[in-house]
């Protein structure tokens, strides 16, 4: 009978009770918000049993489920340290540290394999949820391959390795024997065997790998191949007379299982596999049956004897060197159990290219720190998208140091050409009086802006030579001074003719074409950077994209936090391409006007001193 409280303890009010309970209801998540401070940031992972999902209906226990970390849904590999080590994964109470082992961790590529052993699987469910926690440099190894598999499993193969045979990850550590396959690590998971038709992996029999009838087992792995197979053995377990296989006829996956006395059970598949892609083949006898399981269904089922088989366990063959198979082999597990249709079947479903059980939600980071958005776009970007932004920042930093002493010349000139027109305003007569013969002209010429000063009228200094008008009037002078000719102690001036006249406005003209060209030199990097600069972001962006893309397709996962990050990275380039643009084209709309009004400055002073200079030696 359920305990109640006596009356008087118990609030008298309906509102005042319902108010307790709403603040029970708030109390767990209170109290675990993180679970240890020493860990930065952590990853929510969901595991979803719907339909939509794993589409598991019953409750499964104590299941291996590998967390399938990439660029396309987890971008943030420079936060953990080089060997992964600081990888914990927290169940969905965030308090309880779950057993886990890493496969592979690869940074330089972005890409880790982590098993974690879930206690329990809710079926038909999507509430559940695990933690990985990341981010603590100081962090000791914690991870158990070990424990992260039951008692009941006899065998794991990861294939991982790179050389040497493949070595069983349970506690059992089952040595392997013999192994011709061809390890590659690119595979599935991690890394693989390929088997060529004549290679073959076994593993000697030993009192944890075998088949007791009162508990059953259960072999399974991912199988991959390109064309039909001629009753080859993916797993076979023989005992003499005695033997469990599972392997391929044709399309087909198979299963058989002799008991030595009896015609063996049998059951095939009615449905091909597909060539060139990976599926999950099972095989659980026990409770007086054999079933096969492809990719997680079970596919058929026969009565069949179970015998007891204390053999050798072979893979990618049959017994005396038969039946070989032909294709890519991972994951190889054995369990002695018949395990239950729900457990295969979330082991396909979290495994596989798919891996629909298991989705990743957003990273966070401990409380007190705030989020860098930009950190964690810049975190992403690939190095393809760095080369690109590299480029672009060369870019601007060269646009930005022309621009600045474009705008720094133009002024200086600006200001020198209005003192020296409002000096030339004053002249009377002689318009030759502020030249001086001794100013060198090839000097004035060989660099607008430069900071040589010419004495000046009353002994003040001014700056007339950074004055483009002035070396137009020099030039004016020169020509004039050439065509006319003085008698010693006379003030006489020879006239000039119209021809002359001529002569000096072209000689002022060409001279004004020489400084206009100065005046615009390096402006075409500018526009370089105007045009080139967006196109050069848009190209980084497109490959990051596809390598995005990419990355997803080898992963399997697909969903929107997967793909944001990368797809924010390779925004990035664009972002860097219109950052460079942008100010290009308003700091070169600027210049330009600034350059045309002191072309026209120019041509305007260059009519009026011919104008002046006919008045005067006309």
């Amino acid at each position: 009978m359920p305990w109640t409280a006596p009356p008087a303890s118990r609030p008298g009010n309906p509102d005042v009770r319902k108010l307790l309970a709403c603040l029970f209801l708030f109390m767990p998540t209170l109290s675990h918000a993180w679970w240890n401070d020493d860990w930065n940031f952590r990853k929510e992972i969901a595991l979803d049993l719907t339909p939509a999902g794993g589409d598991i209906a019953a409750t499964a226990t104590d299941v291996p489920v590998l967390l399938r970390l990439s660029i396309a849904n987890f971008g943030y590999f420079g936060d953990v340290k080089p060997d992964g080590s600081d990888f914990r994964v927290i169940a969905g109470d965030d308090k309880t540290p779950l057993k886990f082992h890493v496969e592979r961790f690869d940074a330089a590529n972005q890409m880790a394999f982590i098993w974690v052993k879930v206690p329990q699987l809710t079926g038909g469910v999507n509430t559940e949820k695990i933690f990985l926690y990341y981010g603590n440099p100081n962090a000791p190894a914690a991870a158990d391959a070990a424990g992260t598999f039951d008692a009941n499993q006899a065998l794991v193969l990861h294939l991982s390795e790179t050389a040497g045979n493949p070595a069983d990850t349970t506690a059992f550590a089952n040595p392997v024997a013999t192994s011709s396959a061809e390890l590659s690590s690119a595979s599935l998971i991690g890394g693989g065997a390929v088997f060529a038709g004549a290679n073959s992996i076994t593993v000697p029999s030993s009192a944890s790998l075998r088949l007791v009838p009162a508990k059953g087992l259960t072999l399974s792995a991912w199988l991959r191949v390109d064309a039909e197979q001629a009753e080859a053995h993916l797993l076979s377990l023989v005992d003499g007379p005695r033997a469990m296989v599972l392997g391929v006829i044709g399309l087909s996956a198979f299963a058989s299982l002799a008991d030595g006395t009896s015609p063996p059970a049998t059951v095939q598949s009615a449905t091909s596999l597909t060539a060139g892609q990976w599926h999950h083949l099972a095989v659980a006898a026990g409770n007086g049956r054999i079933a096969l399981f492809v990719d997680g269904v079970e596919v058929g089922s026969s009565p069949a004897t179970i015998p007891e088989i204390a053999g050798v366990l072979t893979v990618g063959a049959g017994a005396g060197g038969a039946n070989f198979l032909v294709g890519a082999v991972d994951e190889v597990q054995a369990s002695t159990l018949a395990r239950a249709p729900e457990w295969i079947r979330a082991q396909a479903r979290s495994q596989g290219p798919d891996a629909l059980l298991v989705g990743y939600g957003d990273d966070a980071q401990r409380e007190g720190e705030d989020v860098s958005y930009l950190k964690v776009t810049m975190q992403n970007v690939t190095v393809d998208g760095w080369v690109v932004i590299v480029i672009l920042a060369i870019m601007f930093v060269i646009s930005t140091l022309i621009m600045i002493s474009k705008a720094v010349m133009l002024g200086r000139v600006a200001k020198a050409n209005k003192a020296f027109i409002k000096e030339f305003e004053k002249l009377r007569g002689d318009i030759t009086r502020l030249d001086r013969a001794e100013s060198d002209d090839d000097e004035g010429d060989e660099a607008l802006g430069a900071s040589a000063f010419l004495p000046g009228l009353d002994g003040k200094e001014n700056t007339f030579r950074l004055s483009t008008l002035y070396r137009l009037y020099h030039h004016g002078v020169q020509e004039l001074r050439s065509r006319t000719a003085r008698s010693v102690g006379s003030a006489a001036v020879q006239s000039l003719s119209p021809q002359a006249m001529e002569a000096i406005k072209a000689t002022m003209d060409a001279s004004l074409v020489r400084m206009t060209q100065k005046l615009q030199s390096k402006m075409v990097l500018l526009t370089i950077a105007i045009s080139g600069g967006p196109f050069l972001g848009l190209l980084g962006t497109v490959v990051g994209v596809m390598i995005t893309f990419a990355a997803i397709a080898a992963s399997g996962d697909v969903n929107v936090n997967s793909i944001a990050p990368g797809i924010a990275a390779a925004l990035a380039a664009t972002v860097a391409g219109l950052a460079v643009a942008i100010p290009a084209l308003f700091g070169y709309n600027w210049l330009n006007t600034r350059i045309k009004e002191i072309v026209a400055d120019m041509r305007v002073f260059v009519d009026e001193f011919v104008t002046r200079a006919a008045e005067r030696y006309s």
